[in-house]
């Protein structure tokens, strides 16, 4: 009798895929990437499929919709430097200097830089009565001219704005003028580039404060603040005071503030709340201390002012007694909760929130400084078979 041998068949079983190898799965890591600039240069240089993913265009947007709400402090356009930029980060997040550079030409001969946000900045152009929005880093320009009721002739001081992107709304933005009239109103109006029209003319009435100042009440230069649902200017003038503009509720009221914070050479400058809502950044020219206050409202609706914290600025820089001396506030951005205070020593960025800081620089001019907050990757990859070409995410 033969005898047969058993054919044993093994049979060889693939590895299990692993999550990285799912593309669905590897765009949600990659979306999850922090906006810093030099995360998805670095990504997009692990392999080919990592980078075919990341410059996908409906990835570009993702990521951009994704971090628009805590994009990096990139650095700051100077008001009266030209709009020069001056980064902030260090390497490898360190943005060029030249590479956000606004190209202009007679028009800009009596401008006013109204401030960024969202990636976007704000240009009010007096001569040709237009609003510039630019994004600085893809170099798009939108001119809009502004409507009839905010024409010099018709406004006291300059035109005010603010330029903002709604939460869902992809690449269409909004901006908003505040000024006061000749009838003593304050008034705004609101342009949307979803539909290219300017909306209906909101106003309400300037109460009169006397406070001994011979300035009629306009609305400040400075930066608005966006808070929650609404956006706030300063007055200034014989009216020391908050311009509020609901955009939910398309409606202006004017807000007071404490008479205590109104002390000569002090300096201060709205800003988000700790915990959210309107706040006010507060330094006394008595000592080196920044205030922060919020605008609280109780059970009936009665809105007032509370001091929050006080940070003790001189102990923070650790500043000497020949150190110490007058403070300004140069700027403020609202997404990363830092300031741009000028000292005797140089002008220093303060996180509010973690009082880490940086001395810039030094500088024995007093200036105005927009932050410019906004997801920005510029980085050489190869990108669907070309050398060299950059990853440029705005948002």
């Amino acid at each position: 009798m033969s005898s047969h041998r058993r054919r044993h068949h093994h049979h060889v079983r693939s590895p299990a895929a692993g999550p990285l190898d799912d593309d669905d799965l590897l765009r949600e890591i990659l979306v999850r990437l922090p906006p810093q600039p030099s995360s998805l240069p670095r990504a997009s240089a692990v392999c080919k499929r990592w980078r075919s993913l990341i410059s996908d265009p409906g990835f570009f947007r993702r990521f951009r919709l994704r971090h628009r709400r805590n994009p990096p402090l990139l650095g700051f356009f100077d008001r009266y430097d030209g709009l020069s930029f001056l980064p902030t980060l260090e390497a490898p997040n360190r943005v060029p200097p030249g590479r956000f550079s606004l190209e202009h030409d007679d028009d800009f001969e009596r401008s006013m830089s109204l401030g960024c946000r969202h990636g976007l900045f704000l240009i009010f152009l007096s001569k040709p009565r237009q609003v510039l929005v630019w994004d600085p880093i893809t170099g798009d320009k939108h001119n809009i001219a502004i409507p009839a009721a905010f024409d010099s002739k018709k406004t006291v001081g300059l035109v005010n704005g603010a330029v903002l992107r709604p939460a869902a709304e992809g690449q269409h933005f909004l901006v908003v003028l505040a000024a006061a009239d000749k009838k003593q109103q304050a008034l705004a109006c609101v342009y949307s580039s979803k539909t290219g029209l300017w909306g209906n003319l909101i106003s309400t009435p300037l109460p009169y404060e006397a406070n001994g100042s011979h300035i009629p009440t306009m609305v400040h230069t400075e930066d608005a603040v966006l808070a929650g649902d609404s956006l706030y200017w300063m007055f200034t003038g014989n009216l020391v005071g908050i311009l509020e503009f609901d955009l939910v509720k398309q409606s202006l009221a004017v807000i007071r503030l404490p008479v205590d914070i109104c002390l000569q050479d002090s300096c201060f400058r709205m800003m988000r709340a700790e915990g959210g809502g309107l706040g006010f950044l507060f330094v006394p020219a008595s000592d080196h201390t920044a205030q922060l206050w919020k605008r609280n409202n109780d059970r009936d609706g009665v809105s007032s002012w509370m001091l929050g914290r006080t940070i003790e600025l001189d102990k923070v820089l650790s500043l000497k007694p020949e150190e110490k001396g007058p403070l300004c506030i140069l700027g403020f951005s609202e997404e990363n909760n830092v300031m741009f205070l000028w000292t005797r020593i140089g002008v220093y960025m303060i996180n509010l929130e973690t009082l880490e800081f940086k001395n810039l620089f030094k500088t024995m001019i007093f200036s105005h400084y927009h932050p410019f907050e906004s997801v920005y990757t510029g980085g050489t990859c190869l990108n669907a078979g070309h050398d060299g070409a950059e990853l440029l995410l705005n948002a």
